[in-house]
């Protein structure tokens, strides 16, 4: 029988594959012109509204020293997770992430879905110039250097969950593989690319709806969703090491610490009445993508939070950014 051995969660921003003077320099061209920017209400604000109401010291948060400090310490996070990752030995990885109208569109937007082909298409990245913007520089790291890659997928695992759990009444939709032109989302080549790009390890694509309305699921439906990962994984018959891994998150556009650190504390405590009963008001914008961690969270109340890492990964004097956190969960004592 498959065992879920271990668990990861990792935020998957622009900002992770930017560079250090980026961080320190680039930011704040870009995010006065980002219009999703939603207060802890879930009202809509613009950034001159969140400037203006910004503390007295907003600036001295985001110097280039500290600016440095932040991409050191988010740089070494990742590192630590590689490695985590590594050491897991396994046999498989599911991934919770978002698509943002990558793979789908408005037009035809599942709540979730999952893909279930035997590979999985990263594309070679476009060729830049140095006058190219950092922000086209960074994106590009998500893709190929060098050519089209196909990562493994364990598809026999991933129809086999399609198949569960539509018959528990989940709606989900899948997907046999890409169209031509069609390459996988951020939330999944960025893991391949930083974490997974010298193994051959095979994921399950789980994709999640988190940013789009008006269909995103609840948390509670995502707490539920996770339930049902770690009771199937027990269930299917082939002997397997079994990981899971979040993908996105934490708090952004606009970083709120001290929400982002009681989802910690929910998930080192496997707290599922907290998580399910998250207000879907503090799930927008970018916060959409704890819907992944939720999952997660869920699938996990066998193993123990044992490692997390948060950098406050501030952008801007209006404290634009991200809550940048990197976890993993391994078998209780």
């Amino acid at each position: 029988m498959a065992t879920l051995t271990a668990a990861f969660g990792t935020s998957h921003s622009i900002m992770l594959t930017s560079r250090k003077k980026d961080w320190q320099y680039g930011f704040k061209e870009v995010d006065p012109k980002n219009p999703h920017y939603f207060d802890r209400e879930g009202n809509h604000r613009t950034y001159d509204e969140l400037l203006a109401v910004a503390p007295i010291d907003a600036e001295a948060m985001v110097t280039p020293e500290r600016m440095a400090e932040r991409f050191d310490a988010a740089d070494a996070a990742m590192n630590e997770l590689r490695d985590r990752i590594a050491a897991a030995d396994l046999d498989v990885l599911l991934v919770a992430g978002d698509d943002q109208t990558e793979l789908f569109r408005l037009s035809n937007m599942p709540a979730i879905a999952i893909y279930y082909g035997e590979t999985i298409r990263n594309a070679k990245r476009e060729d830049l110039n140095e006058e190219d913007s950092w922000y086209r520089h960074a994106r590009a790291q998500r893709q190929e250097p060098d050519g089209d890659v196909h990562y493994p997928v364990d598809s026999e695992l991933a129809e086999w969950l399609i198949r569960r759990l539509s018959d528990r009444e989940f709606d989900i939709t899948a997907m046999a593989g890409l169209e031509e032109g069609q390459f996988e989302g951020h939330a999944f080549s960025f893991p391949h690319r930083r974490y997974l790009s010298h193994a051959r390890l095979p994921i399950v694509p789980i994709m999640v709806n988190t940013f789009d309305p008006p269909n995103q699921p609840t948390a509670k439906r995502c707490v539920a969703l996770g339930r049902a990962l770690r009771e199937l994984v027990k269930e299917y018959p082939k002997d397997l090491r079994v990981g899971i891994m979040a993908s996105g998150g934490l708090s952004h556009f606009v970083v709120d610490e001290a929400f982002d650190h009681r989802l910690i504390e929910a998930f080192r405590n496997s707290d599922l009445d907290y998580l399910a009963s998250i207000d879907p008001k503090r799930l927008k914008a970018g916060s959409s993508e704890i819907r992944n961690w939720i999952v997660v969270a869920a699938a996990t109340t066998d193993l123990e939070l044992d490692w997390a890492e948060y950098v406050p990964g501030y952008r801007t004097p209006a404290l634009t950014g991200t809550g940048l956190c990197f976890a993993s969960w391994k078998p209780s004592r």
